[in-house]
């Protein structure tokens, strides 16, 4: 009976520990190649230089009103579909081959919700140049902090 008891116990641990396992593996992939991930400082140098590409904050409207790269559209948070839908708003009359860049900032990367829904929805419209900004810790630290070019939403 303890050998049964003991048998059923491991497999129980075994099954907890390859779903575990398997969340973890989810939760850290990413949607994008790693080409497709831009550096601040390559993306501050191309907003300086004047020839920025599409950029777009899929960050909450509060960190967008607070402050955002400069010339970036708000196109909304896409954890929630309202967000997906006010994305596909955001780039309706833009070209399939636009160079578009999305960030979102509003905490780190690798536990944001709104960065990879607004990829995958950029690809499933068939955008096919679509980057995603690299900051790990959020906007503030890694863009407004190194004093790259940000401004604050326009006052009514």
């Amino acid at each position: 009976m303890s050998h049964r008891k003991n048998t059923r116990g491991i497999r129980c641990a075994a099954t907890l520990a390859i779903l575990a396992l398997a969340c973890w593996g989810q939760e850290t992939s990413d949607p994008w190649a790693p080409a497709e991930l831009l550096l601040p400082a390559e993306l501050a140098h191309t907003v300086q230089s004047g020839k920025a590409p599409v950029i777009l904050s899929v960050a909450f409207p509060v960190l967008y009103r607070g402050r955002h790269i400069a010339h970036a559209i708000n196109a909304g948070p896409t954890s929630k579909p309202e967000g997906i839908e006010a994305l596909k708003t955001a780039v309706a009359g833009l070209a399939k081959d636009a160079d578009i860049v999305i960030y979102c900032g509003c905490c780190p990367m690798l536990k944001c919700p709104n960065i990879r829904p607004a990829y995958r929805t950029l690809k499933e419209l068939g955008f096919t140049h679509v980057r995603v900004l690299s900051l790990p810790a959020n906007l503030h630290t890694d863009w407004v902090s190194q004093d790259y070019p940000s401004e604050p939403a326009a006052t009514p």
